[in-house]
């Protein structure tokens, strides 16, 4: 990840990565506090609970997706352009964040309603706007087809924190190379 620019997204980046570790319900707010090199309780001046530093932690990386995705597609010339830069948004993306693919994968059921459900319209708003992409290079495509297409290419790229056994720059390539080959098959 990258480096946190203030001490609320230093204890983020450090819960994502206990969290990845050991689960969400093997770290206990000592263990955050610890980690972070302050007292349990006093994490509460940041986070109302651990669960809303769960919740903030993947709806944020679910509006940095998108916010993010949009932006490439707009500076794209054409869908082939802006599916180009979607892969490599979301192949960087993985490879910086490897423990919150986990955390998202693992912890998803640990979320409270309400942000599983801000998660799931942001995910769906990110999903559609790769499903226009291909929709744009194949107008024959309908539009289920597309998302399903997009969601293949998602359990590719998010497959990093357990196949990535290449260095960073030889796994971007490749799954690069993989997610675009399978998106344009």
């Amino acid at each position: 990840m990258s480096r946190p620019t203030d001490r609320r997204s230093q204890i983020l980046e450090t819960a994502a990565g206990l969290f990845a570790s050991r689960g969400y319900h093997g770290v206990s707010v000592a263990d955050l506090g610890a980690a972070c090199g302050i007292s349990g309780p006093a994490l509460y001046k940041h986070f109302d609970s651990k669960q809303a530093m769960l919740a903030e932690m993947l709806v944020s990386i679910s509006e940095e997706l998108l916010r993010v995705g949009r932006q490439r597609v707009a500076d794209a010339q054409g869908p082939d352009a802006a599916l180009e830069a979607l892969v490599a948004w979301h192949v960087d993306f993985a490879l910086r964040h490897r423990p919150l693919i986990v955390v998202q994968d693992r912890d998803w059921e640990s979320l409270p309603a309400d942000a599983r459900e801000q998660v799931r319209s942001l995910q769906r708003e990110y999903v559609d706007l790769w499903a226009t992409q291909l929709r744009g290079l194949d107008p024959a495509l309908d539009l289920s087809a597309a998302r399903a297409m997009a969601h293949a290419a998602f359990g590719l790229i998010n497959s990093t924190p357990h196949s990535g056994l290449l260095a960073d720059p030889r796994m971007r390539d490749l799954l690069t190379r993989m997610a675009l080959g399978a998106l344009r098959g």
